[in-house]
């Protein structure tokens, strides 16, 4: 083994001197120094998938004259849920290599939640065959809380640490379980312990003050969920690195870009968290967030910087983000640097567009969705004065309002437990899907347990949406007057579908015109809906259990005092 290693650096030597050739020389190149946020005139020589060297002359197999092309490198999401794509790994590569997304930092704590450990080996798995480079950040909330019921149960440290043994396991994912933090739960502080030698993600919206010194103390270092300017200053002074997030529900960037400079970026990033391939294919993935920054006013050299080296830097990363001797061939053409247009991509030395594309089998999944037909009277919530979850457009925050339940602007919110305990569904109220909704939507995606979440004014329609769910093995359905007017299928685990992002952009462009043709407001229905069950986020979310008041963290009654 050391003498293959020794070889191979020797033959890098060898390149990067110029005494023998490398496989592709980039002529005429004006390239991105992360280091110093300067763009630098030169060749770019690259050997067995790395930069060899940064200066003119060299010989190439292969040589292209870039005559002044912009070149930056790859860009790194800093923390997705891929599951969140609808895609298996295979196709969100596919979708996103093309759009300079090289390297991504994944939690995959959905199909964690769904399937247990064995979730988790899927993706480190899958990892490995990828010419994304696809680092795993192993799920450490798994539930994220006792306020709700998934189907894998708790996995607990001692089934996380065999998994770091893994040359794609990076660390903890975030720590979404702050109370248990701050209030010195055993087993959340054993967890923390047990990976204080990894990076380990943070997950700590609103949090402040000596709460948030706590936190960080931990050793917790990094938190995408910060939605104002003065929250996340705060993360920063107190040692956070900040992932700017823009998803396709929670959208962060016009609030925090502001705080991107030249003095902050190295504890700045972008990320992505949650996007539908829909919003992959209009506007991008990190490109996108890269234009928007530049847009807010952003230097671009600041932008490009916080996009690759902050994020490999932050991981440990070594040698991702940068275009020198030595550091991974992940390379972006740009047509224009301040739009972020793309001409062509490299990963590990390699043009995108010249991959093999991958061909896989079919996997035959088994339905994993075990509820029982809800009967209508159970899909009924109290009347009255009730406690009623505020939709805020752009944020999966939510408010906290009180109403009466018979409210234009109120529509019915039930939950139901679908890994096998057989729980009536949980009934609650939620506002902002619009004063004329007629029908249901529905969605198995239900973050994080991914119980059957669906929202309607006639419990009938409620019915007919939650029952379709059950039969498909879980999906997205729009339904009308008792039928279905719309779906998608996701069998892996009620959260992913194995067609392509093309397949899947029709099929979504079809559940949105369906959600706007039954009166729904919500610009992207189903991510919305899919947060509307997610207990740490602030302030008032419904799972199985009830109807969860985040800020005190416990159960409440719908009906209002």
């Amino acid at each position: 083994m050391k003498s293959q290693k020794f070889k191979k650096l020797s033959n890098r030597i060898d390149a990067a001197r110029g005494i023998s050739k490398s496989d592709l020389v980039l002529k005429n190149v004006k390239y991105l120094d992360v280091f110093s946020c300067q763009w630098v005139e030169s060749d770019l020589a690259i050997y067995d998938g790395i930069v060899v060297g940064v200066d003119r002359g060299y010989k190439a197999k292969r040589e292209i004259d870039l005559k002044g092309k912009h070149i930056v490198p790859g860009f790194i999401d800093a923390h997705v849920h891929i599951e969140s794509s609808l895609l298996t790994p295979m196709h969100f590569e596919e979708a996103v290599l093309s759009q300079g997304t090289t390297t991504a930092i994944c939690d995959p704590h959905e199909i964690a939640n769904v399937m247990g450990v064995e979730g988790i080996r899927y993706f480190l798995k899958q990892a490995e065959s990828l010419d994304l480079d696809l680092r795993v950040m192993l799920s450490s909330c798994v539930p994220a809380t006792n306020l709700e019921t998934n189907g894998a149960g708790t996995i607990s440290s001692n089934k996380l640490l065999p998994l770091m043994n893994h040359p794609k396991a990076l660390g903890l994912a975030e720590m979404m379980n702050v109370p248990g933090v701050l209030f010195k739960d055993k087993s959340t502080l054993s967890k923390i312990l047990d990976f204080e030698t990894n990076p380990i993600d943070g997950h700590c919206p609103l949090l402040s003050g000596k709460d948030l010194s706590a936190y960080a103390m931990t050793g917790i270092s990094s938190c995408h969920e910060s939605s104002e300017y003065i929250e996340a200053k705060e993360k920063l002074l107190k040692g956070i690195s900040v992932w700017i997030r823009e998803g396709s529900v929670a959208k962060d960037l016009e609030a925090l870009s502001p705080l991107l400079n030249l003095a902050t970026s190295m504890q700045i990033g972008f990320c992505t968290d949650d996007r539908n391939p829909l919003d992959i294919a209009r506007e991008g993935h990190i490109n996108y967030l890269i234009k928007k920054a530049i847009e807010y006013g952003v230097s671009p050299e600041v932008a490009y910087r916080s996009a690759s080296l902050s994020v490999a830097r932050h991981y440990g990363l070594n040698k991702k983000g940068a275009i020198a001797p030595g550091f991974s061939a992940d390379l972006v053409f740009l047509n224009d640097p301040l739009s972020c247009s793309i001409e062509s991509v490299l990963t590990s030395g390699k043009f995108v567009k010249e991959l093999d594309s991958k061909k896989t089998k079919n996997i035959k999944f088994k339905n994993s969705v075990f509820a029982k037909k809800p009967e209508l009277k159970d899909l009924e919530g109290p009347s009255g004065r009730v406690h009623v979850i505020g939709i805020i457009a752009g944020k999966i925050i939510t408010d906290h309002v009180v109403l009466n339940h018979d409210h234009p602007s109120v529509s019915k919110l039930s939950v139901l437990e679908r890994h096998g305990h057989g729980r009536k569904p949980a009934n609650g109220y939620v506002t902002g899907f619009g004063n004329h909704l007629k029908g249901a939507i529905a969605s198995s995606v239900g973050h994080d347990s991914h119980n059957l979440i669906v929202v309607g004014k006639k419990t009938k329609d409620m019915q007919v949406a939650l029952s379709y769910l059950m039969k498909s093995g879980g999906g997205f359905c729009v339904v009308q007057d008792g039928n279905v007017i719309a779906s998608l299928s996701l069998p892996f685990g009620g959260l992913m579908s194995q067609s392509d992002a093309k397949v899947i952009e029709k099929e979504l462009v079809g559940l949105h015109k369906a959600s706007q043709s039954i009166g729904c407001e919500v610009e992207e229905p189903f991510l919305q809906l899919a947060f509307l069950s997610l207990p740490v986020i602030p302030k008032l979310k419904l799972t199985d259990k009830g109807l969860v008041d985040v800020d005190q963290f416990k159960i409440i009654d719908v009906r209002a005092s």
